[in-house]
């Protein structure tokens, strides 16, 4: 066997040998205002745009966005074509840095008459990261006779999603509430010749969590 096939036969080995880690999710919601959406309007999720402030990830909200949009009756506009359509209001130089600043953006007459036009009643703003908080161990890599390469050792470390979603109702002019939801997982590469990385996939069940009951929350016709 050539050294290439034996490495490229190692890596088969450890992608097939990857398992998903364990994911723990919690979520929470604060409502303070009536919410409900009917099939001809639509909703646009949006991420925090500021790279030096924290810039939530694109990766993030395309997830979210994609998730609400799953089995509900009701449109999910993309964030790049509502940043074209509003232009210049939420370009990165010009967008808000946080969520007093994203209520006042929103309240001005020229935005709330634009967005209205485009036909958005709800405006989703995700502020917040996934961060690796803790690592331990090492997996080292060689070659052993042959010309074979092997890897020795135990790698692991813990990421922490948190992530928070506001909710502006463009038709009432106010921030209707919040969803927040936090997943927090611990990963392993457990190494005896062949690594195996067992990944928890700790953003995609804050995603998952928060698309969940974002929903749930803009569905709800309940009166406050």
């Amino acid at each position: 066997m050539t050294r290439g096939a034996a490495f490229g036969t190692l890596l088969a080995l450890a992608t097939l040998a990857s398992v998903p880690g364990c994911v723990t999710a919690t979520v929470q919601e604060v409502r303070e205002g009536s919410t409900g959406i009917s099939a001809d309007e639509s909703i646009v999720v949006l991420g925090r745009k500021h790279k030096t402030r924290g810039e939530t990830e694109s990766g993030f909200v395309d997830c979210v966005s994609r998730a609400v949009a799953g089995g509900r009756d009701f449109g999910v506009m993309s964030e790049s074509d509502f940043v074209d359509a509003t232009f210049p209001w939420f370009e990165p130089r010009t967008a808000p840095v946080d969520v007093d600043d994203f209520s006042q953006v929103v309240a001005h007459p020229l935005l709330s008459e634009r967005i209205r036009e485009i036909g958005v009643r709800y405006l989703v703003w995700i502020e917040g990261t996934t961060q690796r908080t803790s690592e331990t161990g090492t997996v080292n890599c060689t070659m052993v006779s042959g010309g074979i390469p092997a890897c020795f050792g135990f790698l692991s470390w813990e990421n922490d999603s948190n992530y928070e979603a506001s909710v502006w109702d463009v038709r009432q002019g106010i921030n209707v509430g919040r969803v927040r939801s936090e997943a927090v997982g611990t990963s392993f590469i457990p190494a005896l010749v062949v690594p195996i990385p067992i990944v928890a996939r700790v953003r995609q069940g804050a995603c998952s969590s928060l698309s969940d009951q974002l929903r749930s929350f803009l569905s709800d016709e309940a009166e406050t």
